[in-house]
């Protein structure tokens, strides 16, 4: 299975203004990355920039717009009958190249759009696992994957962090690959069972109730 191919806007001045954003963006940050720095990475002129976006509140919109359409695009793969190990090495695969931008984007608090397709994506794919699950969910699944997202998206972030603890870049072969082994050999090995769970939930319940009624 190919890694999603560039779009016919790629070949543009537009889609290089908007590959120039994602690199300011990612290395400086929304508020201290110029239109003007963004326009001379991309070879074109402020006024150019400014005809194609606007501003760029709408330019930093273009690119959250992207990366969802690399996302969908991942997600049809995967529902078209891509295995879990093509599926884990094509997200990585379209991605990898923007982990700067997600990783300083979500720190600030924006590519709300990004998360959000990421947070469905990974609902799809909670929908075909509940269907086995032989016990019930402890939470609902917008919740679960709205946490596990979160807990995907972590390495993005603490990428450095992560590259050194596995002593390999994970945006280079080796260190992806490596990542890759490491969260198929999480997901396929819970580090509970079904009866610890149950025992902690339990535990939990007890714990909340206490302190909500703690005369009784």
């Amino acid at each position: 299975m190919t890694t999603p191919g560039p779009d016919a806007e790629d070949l543009t001045a537009r889609a290089r203004i908007r590959d120039a954003a994602l690199r300011h963006f990612g290395e400086q940050g929304f508020d201290r990355a110029t239109t003007r720095a963004i326009a001379e990475t991309a070879g074109v002129s402020p006024g150019l920039l400014r005809h194609h976006f606007g501003s760029k509140q709408a330019l930093r919109e273009a690119c959250d717009a992207h990366l969802v359409k690399l996302i969908s695009r991942i997600n049809e793969q995967a529902a078209a009958g891509m295995n879990g190990v093509n599926h884990v090495a094509a997200s990585m695969a379209a991605l990898g190249p923007y982990q700067r931008y997600l990783a300083r984007a979500l720190t600030e608090g924006r590519a709300e759009p990004v998360f959000d397709a990421m947070v469905q994506m990974s609902e799809q794919w909670l929908a075909g696992l509940d269907e086995r699950r032989s016990d019930p969910p402890l939470a609902d699944r917008k919740a679960r994957a709205t946490v596990g997202t979160a807990m995907a998206l972590a390495v993005a972030i603490l990428h450095e962090h992560v590259s050194r603890g596995l002593g390999a870049d994970v945006s280079g072969q080796e260190g992806s690959h490596l990542l890759a082994l490491t969260l198929l050999d999480l997901y396929s090995h819970p580090w509970l069972s079904p009866e610890e769970a149950a025992a902690y939930r339990d535990a939990l319940d007890r714990t909340r109730s206490t302190k909500e009624h703690p005369d009784e």
